[in-house]
């Protein structure tokens, strides 16, 4: 068949019109939902060839122009992507299947992110959705009883009171045993702050999204010299272009107390008093007991009211993604007159430029405190004050308040009277702090694969406070009241740049991902001097000089992570600090790692198994240091003003001399070198997930405080690198899914930590066979604990006591155990510790419908826990103390009637093991409420609810182990409700 010419025009032009139809754009609309139809709002609608997009609506539906045969990538947070060819359809309706949480996982780890399937190292993730509940004002409480081979001690029950936070046991004597935190990429300054308990009480924990632990070296060798006692990553939480949400909470709350220290009631008292036959007592004596009944810890504690409202607007303006918060917290503490309130503004922003080339965080959180503190003086005074005195003594003295008399004078060895130190101290701190960064991430465009990544930060506080005492006050009688202030500027920057190259290698089915980088931090601290006046005003004391501190951390770090068939993982890391705490010639260490795993799930054998879904081996081994708790200037020479006491007469003129303080020249790093074997086994798509970790640390060159020859330095007990110590531990973790319908469903999680072996195994320079030890753990009357070679650090060391027919302790008899003759220091033995060999934390949560619950309970297990209040007030010569005045006893006085003190009984060194129930929540969802489009949530829970001890004292939860009237840590209910539109 021919074609003429003319059809030859048309056939042509027929071609040119298909021509333009495939290239034209369309239109596509559609909607992104779960597997359950629900929508996902801020899903990622990607056309990866022109690296441009949208994201879904509040609908989840988006609306976008594309060309046929375009390729879309649909992608959310916690789901599989999905990629889709653009044809002749407009409309698609596209479902996103949740993905494998402990596979896909994305985990924060040191300056930047990885896969949770691709760690190494022995790597914890706690993210907001498995946080406590309840009244939280300490960030570190989220996570308490969370994670295998972390242990939270809480601290005392005062407002915004800190914890003591340890990963994998203590490492240092005398340096700090504290993780180094890192908040959106900053390492914070963990000191104390003037105005302020806890300085991370001024993060609002409502902020926080996740919480990433690197417990081993190979994880932590990046933060090198700080990294010793592991490392803390707190990410907070950011908004999602295109997805406005506003979000209310408000939570109120009531603590009370839980118990109080078993002493002798009034009736009690007027009984021992007058019923002692003893030679300790005088006529005198009994003729001081009173006719009251007063219940002194009653009369200091109350009721304590707390609300914490929180509002946050999260979103994203084109392509400005933001996160807006604004948080009050007001807590009463149950000690009268305590209070703390904290507001907080955190802004987040991360926008995307230059073909989303160049990404932007910037993150800032500021929060300003005001406290009340209270004289936590009180709560010994509560103890030992007579309880047969009355509250006030209807005498206009000392602000009419009862108090014991020496003529007309307070009698100054006597405890004063409870009430009179709550309300007659006005202690007042303020402090504002400001932590943000700025983080530049940008994609060369001519290499993307080579990322470079600038950070600047900063951590700057401000503290300031009074104290005012009336002269009339007891308290203070003998100098006329206090009336002063204290101030202090702490200053921390940060400058980081590092350089990343990541690529997959499909060929050889490996990934390369490096990471060479430097920072520079440095802090300082300022505090003025003040004059000490008294309450009108005059000088009691001149003031001093002003102080100023400051130190430097300079490094250079690089990493690199290897992986070959998905199979076979590499990493390597390397830092070099240089730090001003040491002299030229100390200044730098090294800190390096490796670490090897082999995914054995993806081994052909296992690949496609229905029972194990993940299947990894993990072998580490790095070394880490340490420089905090080194003076900034402990290698130089340093002089410093004298106090009163030191001044040296002239005449009839006082001069402050100048005097010089103890250093070593020699000063250097403490390292700990770890070894580290794990294993991560995941089941049934991972609803059962199980992890195993051994551990070994090598802690040398320790830093501790030793006895030095007399003559030779300016001190007698020295900071230097001497000794070592020798830590081993298993960590056991357990997480499933009990059920999981539509309906119902429930979660268990279970971790265990077994400390092993924690010994000193070197504390001297030069081995002296008559050394016991070191002397601490202080009482207020005598050291009970030794850091002595061959046991755990603080190991009590006591006597043995001997007891009578009947079980009861002998007075001053103690068991002869060197055969002496002579009781002494090689009669004491070391007798277990304070802290456990084991500790566990369970969490169970669920859900049926729209009802939430959960609990999280803990538990320590070996640890022991002198109480020193009973050794220090269960005698008669605490009654007596023949001075003018009487104490009250506790009761173990009844069972004892030990006239002196004991204090190195091991009869007061007891077994503090506990269950704790920390916390218990319920929620229940609302949903929509009305036509507004707000949903509403309540939500109830009670936290510290139980514990289970044999433990006679308060609370058998005592950082350090010993037991000398705390602050006792309230049960606190609370209701809340949250409001989202």
């Amino acid at each position: 068949m021919k074609i003429r010419s003319h059809h030859y025009g048309l056939l042509v032009l027929a071609l040119l019109f298909s021509i333009v139809g495939f290239a034209q754009q369309t239109t596509l609309t559609g909607r992104v939902v779960d597997t359950n139809n629900e929508a996902l709002p801020g899903a990622t609608v990607f056309i990866k060839a022109k690296q441009t997009g949208t994201v879904t609506d509040e609908k989840g539906e988006f609306s976008l122009n594309a060309e046929i045969g375009d390729i879309l990538e649909f992608s959310f947070t916690g789901f599989t992507t999905h990629q889709e060819t653009v044809g002749t359809a407009t409309t698609l309706n596209i479902v996103l299947a949740a993905a494998s949480t402990y596979l896909e996982e994305m985990v924060v780890v040191g300056y930047g992110t990885a896969r949770k399937k691709d760690l190494t190292g022995s790597v914890a993730t706690v993210s907001a959705n498995n946080f406590q509940k309840g009244q939280i004002s300490t960030p570190e409480q989220l996570i308490a009883g969370k994670v295998a081979g972390v242990q939270i001690t809480p601290g005392s029950g005062a407002p915004g009171s800190g914890s003591r936070i340890r990963i994998r046991g203590g490492s240092s004597l005398n340096a700090s045993n504290s993780p180094l935190i890192v908040i959106d990429g900053v390492p914070v300054d963990n000191g104390g702050i003037s105005g302020v308990a806890n300085p991370l009480a001024l993060l609002n924990a409502n902020d926080i999204e996740s919480f990433n632990i690197l417990k081993d070296a190979s994880a932590a060798a990046i933060y090198g010299s700080r990294a010793a006692n592991g490392v803390i990553l707190i990410t907070t939480k950011s908004g999602s272009a295109g997805q406005f949400k506003v979000n209310f909470s408000s939570l109120n709350s009531v603590g009370i107390k839980t118990g109080s220290v078993d002493v002798l009631n009034g009736d009690e008292f007027r009984s021992v008093v007058n019923g002692y036959t003893g030679t300790i007592a005088s006529s005198a004596d009994r003729l001081l007991v009173g006719t009251a009944n007063t219940n002194w810890q009653e009369e200091i504690y109350r009721g304590a009211f707390t609300t914490d409202n929180n509002i946050s607007f999260s979103g994203g303006i084109k392509r400005l993604p933001y996160r807006l918060s604004v948080g009050y917290l007001n807590q009463n503490g149950i000690l009268l007159r305590d209070n703390l309130q904290r507001t907080s503004v955190a802004l987040n922003l991360s926008p995307n430029f230059l073909d989303n080339h160049l990404s932007v965080k910037v993150n800032s959180k500021y929060a300003q405190t005001n406290s009340f503190f209270a004289n936590q003086g009180a709560v010994g005074a509560a103890v030992y004050f007579d309880p047969t005195q009355p509250i006030y003594s209807g005498e206009q003295p000392f602000g009419g308040y009862f108090e014991w008399l020496n003529g007309a004078q307070p009698n100054f060895n006597a405890a004063r009277n409870p009430l009179g130190l709550l309300y007659q101290r006005e202690d007042k701190g303020n402090s504002d702090r400001l932590i943000g960064n700025v983080q530049l991430d940008y994609k060369l465009h001519f290499l993307p694969e080579l990322r470079a990544n600038l950070n600047l930060g900063m951590d700057q506080s401000w503290g300031s406070g009074t104290v005012f005492v009336p002269a009339e006050a007891a308290s203070q009688a003998n100098r006329g009241g206090t009336n002063n202030q204290y101030k202090q500027t702490r200053s921390n920057k940060l400058l980081e740049f590092y350089l990343n190259y990541a690529k997959e290698f499909d060929a050889i089915q490996s990934r390369l991902d490096f990471i060479a980088g430097y920072s520079w931090q440095d802090w300082k601290t300022e505090s003025p001097s003040f004059p000490d006046l008294r309450a009108d005003g005059t000088e009691f004391e001149p003031a001093g000089i002003d102080f100023a501190t400051q130190n430097t951390l300079v490094s250079f770090y690089g990493r690199l992570n290897y992986t070959a068939w998905d199979r076979y993982l590499l990493t390597f890391t390397l830092r070099r600090d240089g730090s001003s705490r040491f002299s030229p010639d100390a200044r730098w260490g090294n800190f390096p790692s490796a670490a090897l795993a082999w995914r054995i799930s993806n081994e052909a054998f296992l690949k496609g198994s229905k029972v194990i879904s993940d299947l990894k081996l993990r072998l580490g081994w790095g070394t880490i240091g340490q420089q905090d708790g080194i003076a900034d200037y402990g290698y130089q020479a340093n002089y410093f003003y004298g106090d009163a006491a030191a001044q040296y007469q002239f005449g009839n003129e006082f001069v402050t001399v100048v005097r010089p303080q103890g250093y070593d020249a020699n000063l250097q790093w403490e390292k700990t070198e770890t070894q580290n074997l794990g294993l991560d086994l995941g089941l049934f798509d991972s609803k059962l997930n199980f992890s195993a970790d051994f551990f070994i640390k090598n802690t040398r060159d320790l830093l501790a405080v030793v006895p030095v020859a007399a003559g030779t330095n300016f001190t007698n007990n020295l900071l230097t690198n001497v000794g070592s110590i020798r830590n081993q531990g298993l960590e056991l973790a357990l997480n499933t899914k009990v059920i999981n319908s539509a309906k119902f469903s429930l979660d268990l999680g279970v971790n265990a930590t077994f400390i092993l072996q924690n010994e000193i195994t070197k504390l001297q320079l030069i081995s002296d066979p008559n050394f016991l030890g070191a002397d601490v753990g202080g009482t207020g009357f005598n050291f009970v604990q030794k850091h002595s070679v061959g046991y755990r650090p603080s190991t009590f060391f006591l006597y043995k006591t001997v007891y009578d027919e009947q079980g009861n302790p002998i007075e001053g008899l103690y068991k002869d155990l060197d055969g002496s003759g002579n009781l002494g220091e090689t009669d004491k033995r070391w007798y277990k510790n304070p802290e456990p060999n084991a500790y566990f934390g369970f969490t169970l949560s669920g859900t049926y419908d729209k009802l939430s619950f959960g609990c999280v309970m803990r538990s320590n297990v070996g640890n022991y826990m002198y109480n020193a209040v009973k050794a220090g007030s269960g005698i008669y010569q605490n009654i007596f103390p023949n001075q003018g005045y009487l104490s009250n006893a506790h009761r173990d006085i009844l069972n004892t009637r030990f006239d002196n003190r004991q204090t190195w009984a091991d009869y007061y060194l007891e077994d503090a093991s506990f269950l704790r129930m920390d916390n218990l929540y319920f929620g229940y969802d609302l949903g929509a409420v009305g036509k507004s489009g707000m949903t509403a949530r309540l939500n109830a829970s009670v936290q510290n609810v139980f514990v289970v001890t044999k433990y006679s004292g308060l609370d058998p939860e005592i950082a350090g182990g010993i037991d000398n009237a705390i602050y006792p840590r309230p049960r606190v209910f609370a209701l809340g409700v949250n409001l989202e539109f």
